[in-house]
């Protein structure tokens, strides 16, 4: 199916899809269209993110959508792969589009985690692909990405794609901002996350707050799902991006 982009002008490309963005109107209507893209293209999986500041703890707080599995994302924060990591600091420094390879990569690593990164990738079927730096009106950057274990990426498909990524970045923070106009916060839910921000453990905002353990987790997990988020993290990050937080 690839072939038949081949023949379709950048312009003519984005404006396919960028129809079909206009009338998403979920975050899983955005994942099923890049579903459809990535399987076009031969690609296994996609990820899209808000490119990590050097003070990220995990890469899964960054992460808006993806079909990478969630054992590679725990496995990938696990062993730290974000510190170091050459993709994540070309994104940081560079708004071009670029091809990676796990292997090649990840050989520019200088923490000595080159052969772990390179399998884990390896592993999961994304050894090959090509990320697209994105923003949208309000400066935010992230990145669109695509991996599998196709050849190379084309000059042609890179130019296509590389025509999206601000699009289909833009969609999902909007939908996200939108969506979380409606999260309301507790004042507790809010000390409780303010305080995890710090790097405070539930046990010692139990003491600060003058709350039991089970009463801080409690609001914790409230707040988190009311984040939509997977973690205490996250939650944070989210909070933090939302402004419910200072």
């Amino acid at each position: 199916m690839a072939d038949r982009f081949h023949t379709t002008s950048s312009a003519q490309f984005q404006g396919r899809w960028g129809g079909n963005l206009s009338a998403m109107g979920s975050e899983e209507d955005v994942a099923e269209m890049l579903d459809g893209i990535a399987a076009r293209y031969g690609f296994r999986g996609y990820l899209l993110i808000n490119v990590p500041s050097e003070t990220s703890p995990d890469f899964s707080s960054n992460v808006l959508l993806t079909s990478w599995p969630d054992e590679m994302l725990k496995t990938y924060d696990h062993a730290g792969l974000i510190f170091g990591s050459p993709v994540v600091e070309r994104l940081r420094q560079s708004t071009n589009p670029f091809a990676y390879d796990a292997e090649r990569t990840n050989r520019r690593r200088g923490d000595g985690k080159a052969a772990i990164a390179a399998d884990l990738f390896e592993r999961h079927g994304l050894s090959r692909g090509a990320y697209f730096p994105a923003h949208n009106s309000a400066g935010l950057r992230g990145a669109l990405a695509f991996g599998g274990t196709r050849e190379a990426v084309t000059p042609r498909e890179m130019a296509e794609l590389n025509a999206l990524a601000n699009h289909i970045f833009t969609e999902v923070v909007e939908l996200r901002a939108g969506r979380r106009q409606n999260v309301s916060l507790s004042r507790r839910e809010i000390e409780c996350l303010s305080w995890a921000s710090a790097g405070k453990t539930s046990v010692e905002m139990s003491e600060i707050l003058g709350l039991s353990e089970y009463t801080v987790n409690h609001y914790l997990n409230r707040a988190t799902r009311k984040l939509d988020a997977v973690n205490r993290v996250q939650a944070v990050a989210k909070a933090i991006r939302a402004g419910l937080l200072n």
